[in-house]
């Protein structure tokens, strides 16, 4: 049995009706840049969101990018990262000329270690970016703490947590994204909500934060020809917010099939020696942006996967203070050990919505038969 780790047509063939009638749509207004779709879309993920304002960008990077510029960053300050995430977080810092900060994860759901937090805190640090890695809500609650008492803003990285929900100390639930100052989002075509193409969103409750935002993003202008600041241009297209309105009806209802899928993959490989499968706080709802197992001697085990056409990706294979780019920083091997274990162990299973049950289970038996 071939099981891709991802499979995009099926959800297109699910909704392709409603899809070209959107973009069929789209056309014939010919409103291609900052048009309808984008503007009514960028609402509806605000309500979506529970939140006031939202941006549409062209990209999750440039979300975290622009969000920063829109708090000031730049040379000569520092921003805080976990080791264990996909790059763009910490270049978007790099991007502005401030300099990120590596911080160990946690080995449960390899967020941001909240305990390992103050020490790496600085005069310099300005902002905290936890990331909801894997479609798990970092601990919140204690980041907001730690951030106030230092005079530091959070943004968010929900770029893998399209509807994640994270529970506060009042015990009410909010989204992944809308906690910090400012969230920000991904549609890159992999992700719970993904477009045809790239894309990104940034929220906030900030009316001043917004305004700025909405000027970065198009080339820092105030009308049509009165540019007030450096931009950039950086909006996102009205194709894609055409395809991703239709999308976001139906989020909540994939990101319940993902959690049913991971609740087979729990039952399945719960007994099993030699491997780690996720584990969901109680203060969060997982969404399964992934579903991230560890294992050792993980090359042999991909090896056999493959042999029995068996998709996977490893999420990631490197931390970022071991990463060439950021060699100039001078970290060196053993100085985030939880996230070089990790980096070593991590394989992501199949996970999509339209994923069957006799899948996962031939996912599960298979690797039950390579880790005897």
């Amino acid at each position: 049995m071939k099981v891709p780790v991802l499979d995009l047509r099926s959800q297109y063939n699910e909704i392709k009706k409603d899809l070209y009638t959107a973009l069929r749509q789209t056309m014939q207004r010919s409103d291609f840049i900052l048009g309808k779709a984008e503007v009514i879309f960028e609402k509806e993920f605000a309500e979506y969101c529970d939140i006031k304002f939202a941006v549409g960008v062209n990209s999750g990077t440039d979300a975290l990018f622009l969000s920063l510029l829109s708090l000031g960053i730049g040379p000569g300050d520092e921003v805080i990262v976990p080791a264990f995430t996909y790059i763009a977080t910490a270049l978007a810092v790099t991007f502005t000329g401030a300099k990120p900060v590596f911080v160990d994860i946690e080995e449960k759901a390899y967020n941001m270690d909240v305990d390992k937090l103050c020490g790496v805190i600085t005069k310099k640090t300005k902002v905290i970016i936890p990331v909801h890695l894997y479609g798990h809500s970092a601990d919140m609650a204690p980041i907001l703490d730690i951030a106030k008492r230092n005079n530091l803003q959070v943004i968010e990285d929900a770029a893998q947590a399209h509807g994640t929900r994270y529970k506060m100390l009042s015990g009410k639930w909010k989204m992944a994204g809308s906690i910090g100052e400012i969230g920000c989002f991904s549609f890159y075509p992999t992700k719970n909500l993904g477009g045809c193409g790239d894309g990104g969103m940034i929220v906030t409750e900030d009316e001043k934060i917004h305004k700025r935002l909405l000027r970065l993003r198009d080339y820092g202008r105030r009308s049509r020809y009165e540019h007030a600041e450096v931009g950039y241009n950086s909006r996102l297209d009205t194709l894609q917010a055409a395809i991703l309105r239709i999308k976001l009806r139906h989020l909540e209802r994939w990101n319940s099939l993902r959690r049913k899928n991971a609740e087979i993959y729990q039952r399945e490989l719960k007994d099993t020696e030699g491997i780690i499968i996720p584990r969901e706080a109680d203060y969060t709802k997982h969404i399964y942006h992934v579903y991230a197992v560890r294992v050792k001697r993980r090359d042999r085990v991909v090896k056999e996967l493959s042999k029995k056409e068996i998709g996977f990706l490893i999420h990631y294979p490197i931390p970022l203070h071991l990463q060439e780019v950021y060699k100039r920083l001078g970290y060196k091997k053993r100085d985030f050990p939880v996230a070089e274990m990790v980096a070593q162990e991590i394989i992501s299973l199949p996970m999509y919505p339209h994923l069957k049950e006799p899948q996962i289970k031939f996912v599960a038996k298979t690797l039950r038969g390579i880790l005897k």
